[in-house]
């Protein structure tokens, strides 16, 4: 929803109908509101009407009053992650503030800064977030009549926020100048000592980190890998070894993308560290060991790497099915990116062995017509073939055609290149005598189609 504002002040009948309009707003969501967070608002409006001293009832509150409860509410909901209910909070908050204080005041550009933040961060609604924060910027641009602390405390989170929208939406020059422009605003605020050491350092990791996000995305490595160098700087003074984890990986991909994969391992070995140190078998430290057997197994001399790559792949999967069960989709992942491994190293029977172990998991998981399903049937048919078990193969990979047919239709060329391989097989010595033993067996004794010569008379001399 959006609110922009409306050109001059409100007139009185304007104020009467808006107000009429929220009192009844109000009324329904005091109608539905229900719980812990129900009863504490319905005691925060019988505090407000009980200090009424004739007696107000509640449609007779006036709209600072209002404004003030619908804050207040707003920041319950967001307490117990009630998104949805905040939102409209936050909308009354900027309608009330319009009515309170006129279109262009400070209040009003705050209001549009919180919604903006809200939209995006309770909702990813990148357009919705945008538009609120340029209508926040310029009423705050337009506002005299505030300290200037509090402005540029305003324009910061606007910039965050505009920033954050036009890097989700994928326009990275506006995302870039407007991180840029919050890096000044919070180098302002700074300076003026009017800010705590805690939000300081979590308001430049965020700028930090997004504009790395951006130089990387804008194909700038080394300029995204400087970024996450002054992040380093930043977390290293409060040893935030999470967060460190999490730019370790980041630099990893980035090296590892330009092909730089010595430096990759490098990153990523200093990530496991402080993963295994922090909760050893954990999803972090699952993921960060994943990524190294990746690495190693990418590397120029992979056979240099093979017993490493193996040890990192056998971690990373104990890890997953600690932290997330054997059948969910990134242990499944990590255990096929292993089978692939071991398929390039020449171990097939143990990369054959590890699909038929997955194959019910995947079913169960992601179905019996699944492309996983057919993917696993694909590489088991495939090995079997290579170890010369034609008559296994020829059933695994008509199992995986039949699957292919349905999923992508018979003239997909996944479909088509699998019936290849199963006609190939017809004609293999295996596959076609058993075949043929198969017909044998199964026709019906010469007896039970031709009559005895006595039967045949017998029904002659009858007619």
């Amino acid at each position: 929803m959006s609110l922009a504002p409306h050109s001059g002040p409100f007139g009185a009948s304007q104020q009467d109908c808006s107000v009429t309009a929220l009192d009844e707003s109000f009324t329904s969501f005091n109608m539905s509101s229900s719980g812990s967070s129900g009863e504490y608002l319905q005691e925060a409006d019988s505090t407000i009407i009980s200090q009424k001293e004739d007696g107000k009832n509640y449609s007779m509150i006036t709209p600072a009053e209002k404004l003030s409860l619908c804050e207040r509410r707003a920041h319950s909901f967001a307490d117990s992650e009630e998104y949805d209910p905040c939102i409209q909070e936050l909308i009354r908050c900027l309608a009330l503030s319009r009515l309170v204080y006129g279109n262009e005041h400070f209040a009003v550009a705050q209001a549009q800064s919180r919604l903006a933040k809200a939209y995006l961060q309770y909702k990813g609604w990148a357009h919705q977030a945008q538009e609120h924060a340029s209508q926040a910027h310029e009423v705050l641009s337009l506002c005299q009549q505030e300290e200037r602390l509090s402005c540029l405390n305003c324009f910061l989170s606007i910039h965050q926020t505009h920033g954050s929208a036009a890097l989700h939406l994928g326009n990275l020059a506006e995302a870039e100048s407007s991180f840029q422009k919050a890096e000044i605003v919070l180098g302002d605020i700074v300076a003026q000592e009017a800010t705590g050491k805690e939000d300081r350092l979590a308001t430049e990791y965020e700028i930090f980190t997004n504009l790395a996000r951006v130089y990387q995305r804008q194909g700038r490595p080394e300029k995204a890998l400087s970024q996450f160098e002054r992040t380093l700087e930043l977390l290293h003074q409060e040893e935030q070894l999470s967060r460190i984890c999490f730019v370790y990986r980041n630099m990893a991909a980035i090296e590892q993308t330009q092909g730089h994969l010595d430096s990759a391992i490098e990153h990523l070995l200093k990530a496991h560290s402080i993963a295994v140190s922090q909760s050893a078998g954990g999803l972090e430290g699952a993921q960060i060991t994943h990524s190294l057997a990746l690495a190693y197994s990418s590397t120029s001399e992979p056979q240099h790497n093979v017993d490493l790559a193996a040890r990192y792949f056998e971690e990373s999967i104990s890890a997953y099915r600690s932290a997330l069960g054997p059948q969910d989709k990134l242990t499944l992942s990590a255990q096929d990116d292993f089978s692939h491994f071991l398929l390039l190293t020449g171990q097939h029977e143990r990369c054959a062995e590890i699909q038929r172990e997955s194959l019910s998991l995947k079913k169960s998981t992601f179905g019996e017509l699944s492309t996983e399903v057919a993917e696993t049937l694909q590489l088991i048919g495939g090995v079997e073939m290579t170890q010369g078990h034609m008559r296994h193969a020829h059933r695994t990979l008509k199992k995986c055609f039949e699957i292919q047919s349905l999923l992508y239709g018979p003239q997909h060329k996944k479909t088509k290149a699998t019936q290849r391989s199963v006609d190939m097989l017809s004609q293999s010595p295996e596959v076609s005598e058993k075949r043929k033993a198969s017909r044998v067996e199964t026709r019906p004794p010469f007896c039970a189609v031709v009559a005895s010569a006595s039967e045949v008379t017998s029904s002659l001399s009858n007619s």
